[in-house]
């Protein structure tokens, strides 16, 4: 079984997820942290880094620029369904 590719732009939360005494400073993530730390170490789920300029889940949970935004719903392949054919 391929492990599950989890793409994050956050140094910061890898590291978290991958060092288990770094976890006793995050109060706010307490169920979560065990699930994605089990994961990993079977090997269910890989924690690769994605430039934030690349991390396709932005363009529906923030405003970003023109072209960034075009090619994004490119990549996702997205169309307008009410643009003229």
């Amino acid at each position: 079984m391929k492990a599950m590719d989890l793409h994050c732009d956050n140094k910061t939360t890898i590291m978290i997820a991958h060092n288990p005494i770094q976890h006793d400073r995050i109060k706010h993530v307490e169920v979560d942290r065990f699930f994605i730390r089990e994961n990993i170490d079977k090997g269910c789920i890989f924690f690769p880094f994605v430039k934030s300029e690349d991390q396709l889940a932005d363009i529906l949970t923030k405003g970003v620029c023109g072209r960034l935004f075009n090619d994004m719903i490119d990549k996702l392949g997205m169309i307008d369904i009410y643009a003229p054919s």
